[in-house]
């Protein structure tokens, strides 16, 4: 990812290999991360039982809010792609019955939004 898109708020890929090594601790027994992505200090994580919101609080950024969402909570998403003269993309997630999106993330060229789309309604579809 990209200093500018960083800046912007985009979200870049994360390998799975670095997802595990910095936040394997939060996962319970039998679950696996599915898919990550990071901004400039945060980071959201797939799992194969729930999204894992990591906010990074303050100037230093050494304390940590670890968010977790069940699949089951989230009632709707749209995925957004980009136009033609845009760089990124957007995830909309609705919790529960809220009328606004309660998460909203963009997402840089570098993320495939249909591999986000897909694993979203494998897990909220069931």
């Amino acid at each position: 990812m990209g200093l500018f898109s960083a800046i912007m708020g985009n979200a870049g890929a994360v390998s799975k290999e670095n997802l595990l090594k910095d936040y394997g601790k939060l996962l319970t027994e039998g679950e696996d991360i599915e898919l990550g992505f990071k901004l400039l200090r945060d980071t959201f994580v797939f799992t194969t039982k729930r999204l894992i919101l990591v906010d990074h609080q303050g100037l230093t950024g050494s304390k940590v809010e670890y968010l977790s969402i069940s699949y089951k909570s989230i009632s709707r998403f749209s995925v957004e792609t980009s136009g033609t003269f845009e760089l990124d993309a957007e995830l909309k997630i609705w919790i529960s019955s809220e009328a606004n999106p309660s998460i909203r993330k963009k997402f840089n060229k570098s993320v495939n939004v249909y591999d986000v789309q897909n694993v979203l309604a494998h897990h909220v579809l069931k």
